[in-house]
């Protein structure tokens, strides 16, 4: 009998390492602006992925994959399985490109089942607390700001221009360090020690690469590969549309196959590190991308790019490769979109997505199972403008074969609308709005209906909130990608600019970054609410104005500072707010 107990005692820790074997690890990849047709495997003849390629044929392949237009709308339906605007997410920047602390993301989810966590590039859901990655479930994090690398909201590269790709400061973990070599190098490299670090646990890791986003910069080794190719090339015998390509559109895509191609070597040393650990088997991979291509190149006969509700700026890769359930090497016709994506990790890791919210994503397993489903059947909504929705342009809605586009005015009639049979029509040349006016009218319905719905969501109405003041992060740097006010705020000095806020009550020391050095003789102007801070500034000229002592209410209001000289209002590129008292 003690020998049986024995025997039983010394197999129970096998039985837990083995149960814990059997809980997927899950590495989660998505790159930046890479369009369907930026891999070799789906036709293009010219650039250079056999990492991607291979991969892509040990996965199961979704071949109707549907994302959102642009960038951070895809991240918040990805992170969290619901239509961007539920989140509060309707822009890329716009102040609009904040997701409420409220939502529920893949790696909380995650993390409540004691996975660790990380996440290595692009997060483009909110730089400030409450909204930063290790807000919202993330252990490890190691990003950059804003939509992208030299962009005006990263002001840690923006400065460096032509070079902001190398060398960068980023912030792990919500503070600046500096780093050494080009971007997606750091991250892929970060990826792979946060992995070997978590070898023993299950891991949930989310490589996010701001790559082959703008600026188009590239190790010149990569680069070299492509200097010499005509992207426009090899296509004269390829009934599909290829749009016709400027000088200028030749050697973006160069840059772009090129970063790519970098892109697709780190992808290898990922893989190949799951390979040494022998976690392949346990580890759940899936590759996708954010959007369609930004510039003009091969995109497998698709219209549109970025930006548009066309295929071509919608329809993207998606791979998923998990060699303990699934069979690899097969097609799947069904749609599938990003919302689903969390209610697919969610089943199998066995959990439960958020029960207290409309989650808008199916789980994809009873399809990748053989399962009948009606994904066929379920209606998807896209769409894009700047800084909100504009009712009936930039919008669309597909279900079964058809596909409702809308690019005309908020009274258009039923005929202003285009109507695809994207089953018969992958390319959406034929437009068969005068034909079926009826079916286009019942799309026309349900996308009302839903565009009703979404409009209505709380996190809209009620925008998501920069919290200052409190220890999580003090001192806290507002920057220009998550300023409201002027429509298309970007770099402008004389723009109209302002922070939704929620202040802590205080004593704050506060310091206003200009882009270029301002002339003294004019007044430095903090509105917040009714109360207004000003001071003078004399004859210095300067590009840092600061506030010292400052005594701020608990206020839920929009911070709005500027200088003002000479008639002209400046807006600061960034703010930052210390609590000292």
């Amino acid at each position: 009998m003690k020998s049986f107990l024995l025997i039983i005692a010394m197999a129970l820790p096998l039985m837990a390492s083995s149960q814990l074997k059997r809980t997927p690890n899950v590495v989660l990849i998505i790159t930046d602006d890479q369009g369907f047709g930026d891999l070799g495997i789906n036709g293009n003849p010219h650039i250079k992925t056999p990492v991607l390629d291979k991969f892509a044929q040990e996965s199961v392949r979704f071949n109707n994959f549907y994302v959102s237009p642009v960038c951070a709308p895809t991240r918040a339906s990805l992170m969290t399985g619901r239509y961007s605007l539920r989140t509060g997410v309707r822009d890329t920047y716009n102040g609009g490109a904040i997701m409420s602390a409220t939502e529920i993301t893949i790696a909380e989810l995650l993390k409540g089942a004691n996975y660790k966590t990380g996440i290595f590039g692009k997060w483009h859901l909110g730089d400030n607390y409450p909204s930063r990655p290790k807000d919202q479930g993330f252990d490890e994090s190691v990003i950059h700001l804003s939509g992208g690398m030299g962009q005006v909201g990263d002001f840690t590269t923006w400065f460096k221009g032509d070079r902001s790709y190398f060398d960068p400061v980023l912030w792990h973990n919500g503070v600046q360090q500096s780093y050494n070599g080009y971007c997606s190098d750091i991250f892929a490299e970060q990826a792979i020690n946060f992995i070997e670090q978590n070898k023993k646990a299950p891991f949930f890791c989310y490589l996010s690469f701001n790559a082959p986003h703008t600026p188009l910069q590239v190790p010149e080794q990569y680069y070299d590969m492509y200097k010499n190719i005509d992207p426009a090339a090899g296509f004269e015998t390829d009934n599909r549309p290829f749009s016709p390509m400027s000088e200028k559109n030749k050697e973006d895509a160069r840059r772009v196959y090129a970063m790519v191609s970098n892109v697709d070597h780190n992808i290898g040393k990922l893989l190949q590190k799951l390979e040494d650990l022998k976690l392949v088997e346990d580890t759940l991979v899936i590759f996708m991308t954010d959007n369609g291509p930004q510039q003009v190149r091969y995109v497998a006969g698709m219209k549109g790019r970025k930006g548009t509700v066309y295929r071509g700026g919608v329809r993207v890769p998606f791979y998923m490769r998990y060699p303990q359930k699934f069979k690899g090497n097969s097609t799947l016709n069904a749609p599938a979109a990003h919302l689903d994506v969390l209610p697919t990790i969610a089943e199998i890791c066995n959990l439960k997505p958020p029960e207290d919210r409309i989650i808008d994503g199916r789980s994809l397993v009873p399809l990748i199972n053989g399962a009948k489903t009606s994904l066929e059947e379920r209606p998807l909504f896209f769409y894009w403008t700047r800084k909100y929705p504009e009712k009936y342009y930039g919008m669309a809605l597909q279900k079964g074969d058809y596909k409702l586009v809308a690019y005309t005015d908020s009274d258009a009639a039923i005929e202003d609308f285009e109507l695809f049979n994207i089953a018969s029509d992958p390319y959406e040349q034929n437009n068969k709005i005068l034909e079926h006016k009826q079916l286009a009218g019942e799309l026309k319905f349900e996308l009302d209906s839903l565009y009703g719905q979404l409009m209505q969501s709380k996190n809209l109405i009620n925008p998501p909130q920069i919290v200052i003041g409190k220890p999580q992060e003090n001192p806290i740097t507002l920057n220009r990608n998550d300023a409201g006010g002027d429509r298309g705020i970007w770099d402008q000095e004389d723009v109209f600019g302002k922070w939704h806020v929620k202040i802590t009550a205080g004593d704050y020391n506060i310091r206003f970054k200009f882009i270029k050095p301002v002339k003294g003789g004019g007044r430095m102007l903090m509105e917040t609410g009714a109360g207004v801070h000003q001071i003078r500034l004399k004859d210095e000229i300067t590009d840092i104005i600061e506030m010292k002592g400052v005594s701020l209410p608990a206020l839920d209001t929009d911070l709005i500072p500027f200088y003002l000289v000479d008639g002209q209002r400046k807006f600061p590129f960034w703010v930052e707010l210390e609590l000292i008292n």
